[in-house]
Parts: structure tokens; C-alpha cells; sequence
């Protein structure tokens, strides 16, 4: 007979429940939403139910692979993997220094319990100022702009959506994507709820998305203007008195700068760059401002644009001078249960952020959260000189898909003198390894979303214990990190990777003031991931233990987010600073777009699908069949105009692909949109569903050369682009 699990959903931000069905033979049934489900009451996309094909998928590695002398990839023991790493990474540190190792953080080490809460300390050991991940190719600009704003870079206001009754989005499409940085399962339903109850959704959008066509209203903007729109809708605030920053008003600095340099920003002025006339953008500023509830959101296609860091700082100003931060239906800030830099240190105080401490050694682009931008690191592996990077550790993570000029980033992969992957398959990047070192199944491991907790719609809490034994072979990703961690100390291949994890919980009983045998005493037997988060929950807000959690398989409902200003920030000053000196640095740039005329050209734009995520989930048969995906959007008239059909030929700078063209008026014309993701047919990948399904690279196309100053975040939307017959 069989027996019924519970868990939250690791494979996107929206956290959602799931039943899983688990047989008598100890295989995977049926996995549907769980109905019970404190948050997601059911809701389940098509990627959740995959979690069997991809529990069961026969590419997916079981055992590490080491490279032979014959130059390929063959089965290893993990003590032979680890024994490589040490014999081939230590001497590259000690020839050449700390800097020559280099490590990629990709998106996934943020889904996963073990792999978030011991890659810090990796990182640290390895003591290398060559840190990069996939922050920015996505959500950089909103870190800085958050952190400079309220005082570290993950106090993300997030949009009370169950409250709100105006909701201004941009950049955004939740119906495919689920929504990002602003946690919450059914953003759909959410979406609609806003609407049945008479209020109204507009989406800021250079194509019509199935969000956009949702929405009460659409506004089709030109690619990589937001940040001018939202700077026009700040004019007509203060120019016709509607700014009214209600109880924060004695919270907030620079309130006066923020009025004098919006002056030349009026709707005519942005009017011929966005697109949009200055009527419409007078109407949306007098909407947000009337509206009893109102928030402004913005996601990945404000951040991935030349202007990235100013869209995202502008839409909070927009919340701000609008009475709309920390209010129920705006922008608030959630309370995580296992706490988090919002709640440590004086309660409305705090160091605040700082950016640009360094720059990299060969273009000289600026630090942020102590990480590089990516779009430097195929440089800084192929320039001769000190600090060259010569070994690379990339965790979880496809850079070469992800990254922008990816053709370049291979080409340096293959002069790197070493390489080691944490991922659990044989792809486009870790074809390149030396080493790869596979992480189990979703389902045979626990999980609690440490990361996603800290910007949720409403805070909730839900533990879910692993539905399957380790298969045999396997090793916890968290092992695999304080091995990597012990190994990059000189402790050696074999020492105890406990010794990490005793250090671990060591110091965060020592940060929270307790006694360390104590508290080594009260969390035994628990050992790993789970003693931490047990740890982390005694110590955090609702005085809460992993046995509560346990007891509470569709998890524990904490209540709607509260208003939490001034305690939740950290700033130096202990205000909002709303005029941090970056970004009035910036405004003249901003300034200077003012200019410039549409040329007739195209550019490109991304786009998602909700059967895709990122790179990775390719290989699911499921999930890719069907019409192809992967297509070039264009309009009508451009079509007709170039004389294309079936296939077209795009170009840039930095490379060209050859792709399927679907011809649709929702893009506008001299836009054309390519999702990304694909681009599966490289030699030595080993995922047949994904290379039978290959697609094209979209950032063959995407320029390293372009991008926001203030962030490094790789410009996505609005690359400049030629469109052939193909």
C-alpha cells in the first residue's frame, strides 16, 4: 500500500506544496499539489509534478566523474574525486596565489537547503577575490539598489498583492515565471483576485505576455526604458503635488534631491525614447497616487538593462513617495522565521552597504557583495599576469548557457589548467571539467527555503524531510561543500567534513550569544543541514524548533507581513536614503538617453516559458514536448517587411543564430524576443531529451561589453541586433 509525503517544491521561488505518492517498492507515484498546504492550498505548475522524471531521469549522474588520462570523463569513488581535487587544485593556489581560483554560484545553490548554508564558507576558505554567480545575468541591480536604500541587499519590499487593489509591474511575467524575488505560490490566482475585487493590474511590458493580457491594462514600453518612465512619473508626483510619504515622512532622506533631479524628466521628454505618450504616463502617476492600496514591482527585465540599477531604485521611490512602503497592500518587508540581516545587530541601524571596494584585474568593472561581475570572468581566465585565473569551481550552475558571450566563455574554459562541478549532470559547462562532483535526488534530501523565506508574501514556515532514501552511492551536497571547504584549508581529501559542521553551528551559537556545548548538547542528535536550521529557528523571531515544523507537514501559517520600519533597517543613518550618492552619480547617463533617437533598428529581448527554468529542466520529456519553444518572436510588419519566414538569421556584435520564427503582434515591431536557456547541441553534453530538443544559445547573442555601470549586471533586454532571412 502505498504511502502519502509532503514537501515544498525546490524547483522555483513560488514554494509550493506537493503530495507525493510514494509505493510500496520505494518508487514515485503520483506528485499533485498538496490541498493542505499553508500557502499553496493546491496550486502546482507543470514543473512540480516532475519531480519523479527527474528523481528517475537515467542522465542525471549517480557517482562523480574524474577526467583519465585519455582525456575523457569516466566513473570515479568519491575518495578518487576528492583525492583529484586535492592533487590538482592546492598546487595551482600555491604556484599562483589565491585569485587563480575562481568560483561560479548558479541559481540552483539558492534552492537548495545544504548547498546555501555551506557555500559561504567554501567561499571564504577559498579566499579568492574571483567570486562570480548568476546574481548578474538576474538580480543584481536590486540587491544594490535595495541595500543602499534600506541597509543590506536583501530588504526587498515585496507586493502585498492579497492586499493591494493597484498593482503597476514591470519587467515581469508571473504567469510563466511564478514570480521572483517576492515569494508566494499562484501569483496567477493572486493576479486575478486583485481584479475580481475591482481593482487593476498594469503591465509594463515590451511584449504581450500572457500576464500582460491578464492584466486590465498593457503598456507596451521600447526595451530598456523603464528607468525613464518611472523618472517621468516621479516628475509629475512633485509637479503636480501628489508626493504624500505618510507616517514615514520623518524616515526618509532626501526626499528634496530626489524633486530637483527629476525636474528635466517630464513625460514629453521620455515620451519619443520609451514609446509611451505623455498622457499615459501623467494617467499611471495619478492612478498609483489615488489608489487606496497601490504598489509598484519591478523583476528580471528592470534589472537586466543598461539602466537596471536605476528601474530598480525608482520603483521604490515610486512606493516611497506614494505613502506606499511598509504599508498592507504596497511594498513590505517580510519576517523570515529563521531571521536574517534585517533582524540582527541595534533593531533601525546598521552599517548600511558599500559597492565598488575593488575591481577586477583587467576591465576594472566594480565589486558588489564581495563578487565580480561574470561577464568579466572569461577575461580574467584568458589575460596573461598576476591574478590570472587558471582553476575554476562552479556549484551548481551553467555558465556557459547563462552567461552573455557564452561562445567566449567556452573557448576560455578550455585554457583553464583545472576545473571542478558541483552538478548532477553531464552539461554544456561541466563538459568541461575535470571533476564533477553529482549531488543526490530532490527527493532524497531535506528542505526548508532559507533564501526565499526572507522576501515571501506572507510569512510562512514549512520543513520538508526527505521523501527517499540516499540511493546508494550518493553523498549530501552539504558534505560534498565542507569536504571542497576542508580541502582548500590543507586538512586534506579525507578529513571528517563533521569538522565544518561543527564550526558551523559553533559560530552561529556564538553570534546569537549562547553557549556553545549547550547548544551542541540541546540540537544532538541532528547533525548537517537540519541542526542549523534548528539552530537558526530557535534563535529567530516566533521561537520556533525543527520538531514544530516536523509536526506540521503542510507547514505553519505565521500571518500576513506587518509593518516593520524604522526596525528593519540597516542603514548607517537609520533612515530610507532615498538619494544615496550611486544613483544620482548615475542620473546623468540616465540624462543623456534623453537624446537619443530611435534608429529603426532591432533589438532583442528575452523571454520565459512555464515548462522552462533556466537551463536545467530541458531534459524532462514532459516538459519539452510539443510545439518548439525555442523561436524567434517577431511582428507582422517586421516579417513582411524583411521577407522572412520560417527561419531568421540574428546578429550581434559578439555572435549570430539560426532559429524558427513565430511571427506575433504580441512583441512590438522592431523588437523580436528568443527565450533562453537552450542551445543543448554541443559535443560531450549527455542529456538526449535536452540535445534532441536542443534549441539555440541567446547568449551567443548578449554582449559582455554591454552593461549597468553601477551593478555589472550583463545587459538581456535591448541588445542591439540584425534580423536576416535564415
Amino acid at each position: 500500500m502505498s504511502e502519502l509525503a509532503f514537501r515544498t517544491c525546490p524547483l522555483c521561488e513560488a514554494t509550493c506544496g506537493l503530495e507525493i505518492e510514494v509505493t510500496d517498492d520505494g518508487g514515485i507515484g503520483r506528485i499533485r499539489g498538496d490541498r493542505d498546504d499553508v500557502f499553496s492550498h493546491g496550486f502546482i505548475c507543470p514543473k512540480g509534478s516532475t519531480l519523479k522524471q527527474l528523481h528517475e531521469d537515467p542522465d542525471r549522474l549517480r557517482t562523480p566523474m574524474v577526467r583519465g588520462d585519455d582525456g575523457e570523463l569516466h566513473p570515479a569513488t568519491w575518495d578518487e574525486a576528492f583525492a583529484e581535487v586535492e592533487r590538482r587544485l592546492l598546487p595551482i593556489r600555491e604556484q599562483y596565489g589565491n585569485d587563480a581560483v575562481a568560483v561560479y554560484l548558479g541559481n540552483p545553490s539558492a534552492h537548495t537547503f545544504g548547498l546555501s548554508l555551506y557555500l559561504p564558507m567554501l567561499v571564504r576558505a577559498l579566499r579568492t577575490t574571483n567570486v562570480y554567480s548568476a546574481s548578474t545575468v538576474d538580480q543584481r541591480p536590486k540587491e544594490i539598489s535595495s541595500g543602499l536604500l534600506f541597509g543590506t541587499p536583501i530588504s526587498f519590499p515585496v507586493p502585498d498583492l492579497d492586499r493591494t487593489s493597484y498593482l503597476l509591474m514591470l519587467g515581469a511575467n508571473p504567469f510563466e515565471s511564478n514570480g521572483s524575488l517576492a515569494t508566494a505560490p499562484d501569483w496567477p490566482g493572486r493576479l486575478r483576485a486583485i481584479v475580481e475585487r475591482g481593482g487593476s493590474v498594469v503591465v509594463v511590458d515590451p511584449k504581450r505576455t500572457k500576464t500582460a493580457e491578464e492584466a486590465t491594462e498593457h503598456v507596451p514600453i521600447r526595451p530598456g526604458a523603464d528607468a525613464l518612465l518611472l523618472m517621468a512619473m516621479v516628475h509629475v508626483l512633485f509637479e503636480d503635488g501628489l508626493v504624500d510619504l505618510g507616517r514615514l515622512a520623518d524616515l526618509v532622506d532626501g526626499v528634496d534631491e530626489v524633486r530637483r533631479v527629476a525636474t528635466d524628466f517630464t513625460p514629453e521628454a521620455v515620451a519619443p525614447v520609451t514609446g509611451i505618450d505623455a498622457a499615459t504616463v501623467r494617467r499611471l502617476a495619478h492612478e498609483l497616487a489615488a489608489a487606496d492600496r497601490a504598489v509598484v514591482y519591478g523583476r528580471i527585465g528592470t534589472c537586466t538593462q543598461e539602466f537596471g540599477t536605476l528601474a530598480s531604485w525608482l520603483v521604490d521611490v515610486l512606493n516611497v513617495l506614494t505613502g506606499n512602503l511598509d504599508e498592507p497592500g504596497g511594498a513590505m518587508f517580510a519576517k523570515a522565521a529563521t531571521g536574517g540581516p534585517t533582524m540582527r545587530g541595534t533593531p533601525g541601524k546598521g552599517r548600511g552597504m558599500r559597492i565598488g571596494r575593488r575591481t577586477s584585474r583587467v576591465r576594472g568593472l566594480p565589486e558588489s557583495l564581495g563578487e565580480l561581475p561574470v561577464i568579466c570572468l572569461a577575461e580574467e581566465i584568458t589575460t596573461p599576469g598576476e591574478g590570472q585565473v587558471r582553476a575554476l569551481v562552479t556549484i551548481a550552475g551553467n555558465p556557459a548557457l547563462s552567461t552573455p558571450n557564452s561562445d567566449q566563455l567556452q573557448k576560455a574554459f578550455d585554457q583553464l589548467d583545472f576545473m571542478v562541478s558541483v552538478d548532477p549532470y553531464l552539461n554544456e559547462t561541466t563538459r568541461h571539467a575535470d571533476v564533477i562532483l553529482p549531488g543526490p535526488s530532490a527527493l532524497a534530501k531535506s528542505h526548508y527555503d532559507i533564501a526565499f523565506y526572507q522576501f515571501s508574501l506572507r510569512n510562512v514556515a514549512n520543513y520538508s524531510p526527505p521523501v527517499l532514501p540516499l540511493d546508494e552511492g550518493a553523498y549530501d551536497e552539504w558534505k560534498t561543500l565542507a569536504r571542497l571547504t576542508l580541502i582548500v584549508q590543507g586538512m586534506g581529501s579525507d578529513a571528517d567534513p563533521s569538522v565544518v559542521d561543527d564550526f558551523a553551528i559553533q559560530s552561529l551559537a556564538q553570534r546569537a550569544g549562547l553557549d556553545p556545548d549547550e547548544t551542541f548538547a540541546l540540537l544532538a542528535p541532528r547533525v548537517g543541514p537540519d541542526r542549523m536550521l534548528d539552530l537558526m529557528l530557535r534563535t529567530g523571531p516566533y521561537d520556533l524548533t525543527l520538531d514544530d515544523l516536523i509536526a506540521a507537514p503542510h507547514g505553519i501559517d505565521l500571518g500576513p507581513l506587518e509593518p516593520r520600519l524604522p526596525d528593519a533597517l540597516r542603514t548607517a543613518s537609520g533612515k530610507i536614503e532615498l538619494a544615496a550618492e550611486p544613483f544620482l552619480g548615475d542620473l546623468p547617463r540616465l540624462r543623456a538617453a534623453l537624446d537619443r533617437t530611435v534608429n529603426g533598428g532591432f533589438v532583442l529581448i528575452g523571454r520565459r516559458h512555464l515548462r522552462s527554468n533556466n537551463s536545467w529542466m530541458h531534459n524532462v520529456g514532459v516538459l519539452v514536448k510539443g510545439k518548439p519553444r525555442c523561436t524567434l518572436q517577431i511582428h507582422p510588419a517586421d516579417a513582411e517587411r524583411l521577407g522572412i519566414a520560417g527561419t531568421a538569421k540574428v546578429s550581434s556584435r559578439t555572435g549570430a543564430v539560426v532559429v524558427p520564427v513565430e511571427v506575433t503582434d504580441t512583441v512590438m515591431r522592431g523588437v523580436v524576443s528568443l527565450p533562453h536557456g537552450w542551445g543543448h547541441d554541443l559535443d560531450g553534453v549527455q542529456m538526449d531529451v535536452a540535445r534532441a530538443n536542443a534549441g539555440v544559445n541567446s547568449n551567443l547573442l548578449a554582449d559582455d561589453q554591454l552593461f549597468d555601470p553601477l551593478s555589472g549586471n550583463a545587459v538581456l533586454n535591448g541588445i542591439p541586433v540584425e534580423v536576416a532571412p535564415g
